[in-house]
């Protein structure tokens, strides 16, 4: 519903069976970016300053004098993650041999420290039919990663279009299909309260929009309240897709609805980009659009001016040949790890078997690591991973430059677990 104030200014207010809430429209100028400025923070060496200055502490061992310091990471701070698919916790025909099972669980622990249900928690697989939930998948998914010591985020509460709605919510009158939309809402946050607190609210609101053309605008702001009484703690994203493409997709509709949606009063927690890359050519075989180090660079930046934190929480590089998934891989990466907002870069999958886009996939059917996989184990576990030793100095001091994360570090016959954060800052250490 739109008014104009007493004094001039447009207002809109979102109406809602829960409350009336009055929103200014407000417009915003552009964020506007000079080229010379992008190119600048886009050379090897300013990016690799920026990483050192966001991702990187200082680690301060007091030992015996002389006596050598081993500084050994075990794991990032920073959140390299992957989704889970059904396969790996079904027990139907479509679940894994324990061979792969096996397999799957060695490299996913090896190589990642955070994860996503790929499907399990969406709610037309957790309530195919009326009244019947069932979160048997999911939560065997979550006592795997839990077994692993990986945290989980939560994808997704509800999602906007039209496609993947139940056929049996779809016929629901407009007071049935609110009453089923709070008992979602509180449903799964409760239910996982204490064990994922970050939830995907409404996915792809820009690219669907079944609850709020049949609920109305309001819809998101009941959305995010029902879902918080289901767990008051919980941190609620936007997510969607072609934010961080080129050419033809949604970055500016992006910031343009998540500034909307903060000004209804939506407590929003963190913006989700979902990350589907493709080579830095034209189009790739899909003909979807390509991205530019320019384009993520810039719309990173945009969405920096919201203070929220910033998850890349489906990524996957779709070109041509494995040459251009890998040069695409060490584009994009970087970018994102120097980027002060952004906290977790997500695979949509890792192997081949069961992924969404196979062709895409880390791993091959049988196993063998791609070259993709192998660039961004050389990222993550050798150019942004400490591993150094030395010596102390005549005061019993070794001081050195780390990457965020946990540590073992051993000197004069002493060992000890330490974790270096981003929070602390530096780490000083005591092995007398």
């Amino acid at each position: 519903m739109i008014i104009k104030s007493k004094k001039g200014a447009w207002i809109m207010k979102a109406q809602s069976r829960f409350f009336l809430i009055p929103i200014a429209i407000v417009l915003i100028a552009p964020v506007c970016f000079a080229q010379d400025d992008i190119a600048a923070k886009l050379t090897p060496s300013a990016i690799e300053a920026r990483i050192s200055e966001i991702r990187m502490g200082d680690i301060v061992v007091k030992t015996a004098p002389g006596a050598e310091v081993k500084v050994q990471q075990v794991r990032h701070e920073f959140l390299f993650g992957t989704a889970i698919g059904n396969h790996l916790a079904e027990n139907s025909s479509d679940a894994m041999s324990p061979e792969d099972r096996k397999m799957y669980l060695k490299i996913f622990a090896e190589n990642f420290n955070y994860a996503v249900h790929e499907n399990s928690l969406k709610w037309y697989d957790c309530e195919k039919q009326p009244n019947v939930v069932d979160y048997s998948i999911a939560d065997r998914i979550w006592e795997i990663c839990k077994d692993c010591n990986i945290p989980m985020r939560g994808h997704c509460i509800f999602w906007e279009k039209d496609k993947y709605i139940m056929p049996w919510l779809k016929p629901l009158n407009n007071d049935d299909l609110r009453t089923a939309v709070k008992r979602r809402a509180i449903g799964v946050t409760e239910h996982f309260k204490g064990r994922i607190e970050e939830f995907d609210l409404n996915n792809e609101m820009i690219n669907g929009d079944f609850f709020r053309r049949r609920l109305g605008y309001g819809i998101v702001n009941e959305m995010a309240y029902m879902a918080k009484a289901g767990n008051p703690n919980v941190t609620l994203y936007v997510n969607d897709y072609g934010i961080l493409v080129e050419k033809g997709f949604n970055a500016d509709t992006y910031i343009t609805q998540i500034e909307n949606f903060l000004a209804m009063g939506v407590p929003i927690g963190g913006i989700g980009c979902q990350g589907h890359m493709v080579s830095t050519d034209n189009t790739d075989s899909t003909g979807r659009a390509a991205t530019t180090p320019e384009h993520v660079q810039k719309t990173l930046d945009k969405l920096a001016k919201f203070n929220l934190p910033i998850k890349i929480t489906e990524c996957l590089f779709a070109a041509d040949d494995e040459q251009g998934k890998v040069e695409a891989l060490r584009m994009f990466f970087p970018i994102c790890f120097a980027h002060p907002n952004v906290e977790a870069i997500l695979m949509w999958g890792f192997w081949e078997v069961g992924h969404w886009q196979p062709q895409t996939a880390m791993w091959k059917k049988d196993w063998t690591p791609t070259p993709q996989a192998e660039a961004y184990r050389d990222l993550v576990f050798n150019k942004w991973w400490t591993q150094t030793s030395g010596k102390a100095d005549n005061n019993g001091t070794f001081k050195t430059r780390a990457f965020y994360g946990d540590y073992i570090i051993t000197s004069n016959g002493r060992t000890q677990k330490v974790i270096l954060s981003k929070k602390g800052k530096a780490l000083k250490v005591s092995l007398e």
